[in-house]
């Protein structure tokens, strides 16, 4: 991946309901995420056919911080229950939170840099503090997986 700082767009803000996820989720030091192409690999073969699977929306989300810059890195699909999940899938209940939601539009090995313009230009400077909650990556309609191209939206939860 590619983390070199990218000029950001203005973000737009949004309250976003509660929603459920159900996807493939691996432990991850912030430093060294380069597994994560990987566990998408191993994810697509599920979507679409994720029990409850509400659209064909994707999620690259971020949780479970600790104190030592590990994370968990969750591959997902929203589903409406998730019951009868595979062995390999996992939930993730997302509340109720106000977002500031930002574009990414080159490749995909360049979403880097905009993450880290996002934390190191725009959240210092922004009057907002980011709450302990879900960061995410939604990879919609506009997304291209085959060429890696396309919007990716990056959504950070904020409160002023």
């Amino acid at each position: 991946m590619d983390e070199t700082p990218t000029q950001l767009e203005p973000p737009r803000f949004e309250d976003r309901r509660p929603f459920l996820l159900a996807g493939l989720t691996e432990r991850y030091n912030t430093a060294k995420i380069e597994g994560i192409p990987v566990q998408w690999q191993r994810f697509a073969p599920h979507i679409g056919k994720v029990p409850g699977q509400v659209g064909w929306t994707c999620y690259g989300v971020c949780f479970n911080f600790d104190g030592a810059d590990n994370m968990d890195y969750m591959c997902a699909v929203e589903v409406s229950v998730a019951s009868a999940l595979p062995a390999e899938l996992t939930e993730l209940q997302v509340a109720e939170q106000k977002y500031a939601v930002f574009a990414h539009r080159g490749h995909i090995s360049k979403i880097g840099g905009t993450w880290d313009a996002i934390f190191k230009q725009w959240l210092p400077t922004s009057g907002y503090r980011m709450v302990k909650a879900p960061q995410f990556e939604i990879y919609g309609e506009e997304f291209n997986s085959r060429t890696g191209t396309g919007l990716v939206e990056i959504w950070i939860p904020v409160e002023r």
